[in-house]
């Protein structure tokens, strides 16, 4: 408190134009200056901060200049501070509390540094110091300290890196961000390779990644009561941005495409072996890429940052290996690469549109929320899209395959003749929907482990879709309700309810034809494509495809290069009326031009099947 009164009366003086306390500057030099013999730094510590907290909530137009009067005394002596307090030896310190207060109230002041850098229009070196001198906080991260002060550490070194520093700290909206100053991408770069340098000597192995139990109340468990521990999610996040983006950073200013294959299948490796064990079930029988959505599942705005570094990195990684784009043996292999490593844009914005059930709600507000990168993620996906068009379908049928398998997997109930037939003829049946495509498989690694046998597609001239698998009927054992009952009255109900199940199946089977062959038959459309995107189906009558559906025939369930043009559609509908009434934030024309045209090269390809 008395901290806190003193540097209110400071920051009045600030802005008033009156000049500082002599005194008082003489005595926060000299604490800082004789750290860690002088034991009263911590006081000097909160009082600058609170003054630059100040500085930042206030809203007057001479932020820059009242900040500029109050750092010029403690430029150089901050940096002596910063290079004394990260340069202990943790291990051969009696009190270690005293060091980690120091640590944690410095980390606060060294983050408002930064961010009076990003928001205000100055250029002092005690800003830059973090990355001058980056290895002197990434070293605390694999000291034998507490694991709050570790998540502090890593969170900060994120928001360093996402440029996103002191939006915790900056009351109210803040200001705007300035122009970036020249030091900004070698500064960039050091961090970046300072944190891949300290990745490479096991910075990761030194995180604690076991998560507390949530508790109302306090920490203490009942010893009766068993507590599962799961992951500390936050961990888990930080350390893939960090590692993520470090690469993105890395690569835009490097030349050689061997050297980012070699950099990026090391680091992904390292990154993907330490997420392994902490995701249930486990990345090993799924998709490499889906690790971004099982990790930031919880997290929108990390989620797309991870998401735009990885895009960043393939589009990078794409330029430099365009001389061997007409090798196919090459191209397979670098098909082969983004998947192994978890770095292919077009099955990490599926697993995307996936976690949000293709709502196109979900994407109209990522765009109109300033909150997330996601209207430049999108932008930079749309036009990848457009020009690599068949790479995404061929990924969206081996997802159809995959989806396919596991619900035959879930629903296999019935006895073992029955399920082989249905599942050998459900798997035919799919391959003649989907279309023949021979080079697929080498281009989709992971979809011979999730859906067996794909590299042997049998197709037949007329495709037969079993109703069992058309119309989503289960056997009738998986059509047993799974539930507790509390009592045996209950139980009796449910066989009388089982028996008149069984007694319709065959009525079931025939209505879900009906719906079937009702649903496939779509009308053309001769509308021209205006700019209002008109409710026509996507999918024209002359493609004649013979797609499965679930039992209530939905028609935006016949597969994910449907669903995803569906929920396209729906975001271009929702855009232009919004536009139309001057309620979306923005211009969006450019953005309703890619989706339209995303749209046309869609319906183009299904005409051509």
């Amino acid at each position: 408190m008395a901290a806190k009164c003193l540097a209110l009366l400071l920051y009045f003086q600030l802005r008033e134009k009156i000049t500082l306390s002599n005194s008082w500057v003489a005595f926060c030099q000299k604490n800082l200056s004789e750290y860690p013999e002088n034991e009263k730094v911590v006081y000097c510590l909160w009082t600058l901060t609170v003054i630059i907290k100040e500085i930042f909530k206030d809203t007057c137009s001479q932020k820059t200049e009242i900040l500029k009067q109050f750092l010029t005394p403690f430029d150089t002596i901050f940096q002596v501070f910063y290079t004394s307090l990260f340069s202990l030896h943790f291990k051969s310190c009696q009190d270690t509390s005293k060091i980690i207060n120091s640590m944690i109230c410095s980390l606060e002041l060294l983050e408002l540094l930064i961010a009076s850098r990003i928001h205000l229009k100055l250029h002092f070196t005690c800003q830059r110091i973090l990355f001058l001198k980056p290895s002197c906080v990434l070293d605390v991260i694999t000291w034998p300290v507490e694991a709050f002060v570790k998540r502090k550490f890593i969170i900060f070194i994120k928001k360093c890196l996402l440029w996103k520093v002191g939006e915790d700290l900056c009351w109210g909206s803040g200001p705007a961000l300035m122009p970036p100053d020249q030091h900004l991408d070698v500064d960039m770069l050091a961090l970046a390779d300072a944190v891949l340098q300290a990745v490479d000597l096991g910075l990761l192995k030194t995180l604690s990644v076991r998560g507390k139990p949530p508790c109302f109340g306090g920490d203490e468990v009942q010893p009766a009561c068993e507590c599962v521990h799961g992951p500390d999610h936050v961990i888990l996040r930080a350390a893939s941005l960090l590692i993520i983006k470090s690469l993105e950073i890395k690569f835009q200013s490097c030349a050689s495409a061997n050297e980012i294959k070699v950099d990026l299948q090391s680091f992904m490796s390292e990154l993907l072996t330490f997420l392994k064990p902490h995701l249930q079930p486990s990345l090993q029988s799924h998709n490499p890429c889906e690790w971004i959505s099982r990790v930031f599942i919880e997290q929108d705005d990390d989620m797309l940052e991870a998401a735009k570094a990885s895009l960043g990195i393939y589009l990078k990684l794409t330029r430099q290996c365009k001389a061997t784009e007409g090798l196919t043996q090459e191209k397979e292999m670098w098909n082969h690469h983004t998947h192994k490593y978890g770095y292919n844009p077009h099955c990490i914005f599926l697993f995307l549109l996936k976690n949000i059930g293709f709502d196109s709600s979900v994407l109209l507000d990522f765009l109109i929320s300033s909150e997330t990168c996601f209207l430049e993620y999108f932008v930079r996906y749309l036009k990848l899209l457009q020009k690599d068009w068949a790479s995404f379908f061929t990924i969206c049928k081996y997802f159809d395959v995959t989806e396919l398998k596991d619900s035959i997997n879930i629903c296999g109930c019935s006895s073992s003749l029955v399920q082989d037939r249905s599942s050998n003829q459900t798997e035919l049946s799919l391959w003649a929907a989907l279309g023949s495509h021979r080079n697929a498989h080498a281009s989709v690694p992971w979809a011979s482990n999730a859906s067996g046998p794909l590299n042997q597609p049998v197709m037949s001239k007329e495709p037969h879709v079993t109703l069992q698998a058309a119309a989503g009927l289960s056997p009738p054992q998986a059509s047993q309700s799974l539930v507790d009952y509390d009592s045996s009255d209950d139980s009796e109900v449910e066989v009388t309810d089982q028996h008149s199940t069984n007694s319709k199946q065959t009525s079931l089977q025939q209505e879900a034809k009906k719906k079937f062959q009702d649903t496939v038959r779509t009308g053309p459309d001769e509308k021209e494509l205006s700019m209002e995107p008109q409710s026509r189906p996507l999918v024209p009558e002359q493609s004649n495809i013979n797609i499965p559906f679930s039992v209530d025939c939905d028609i935006s369930k016949v597969g994910i290069s449907y669903r995803t043009l569906k929920c396209f559609q729906e975001l271009q509908g929702a855009i232009y009326r919004l536009q139309k009434k001057n309620l979306f934030p923005y211009n969006a024309t450019a953005l309703l031009k890619l989706l339209k045209h995303t749209e046309s090269i869609y319906n183009e390809s299904m005409n051509s099947l």
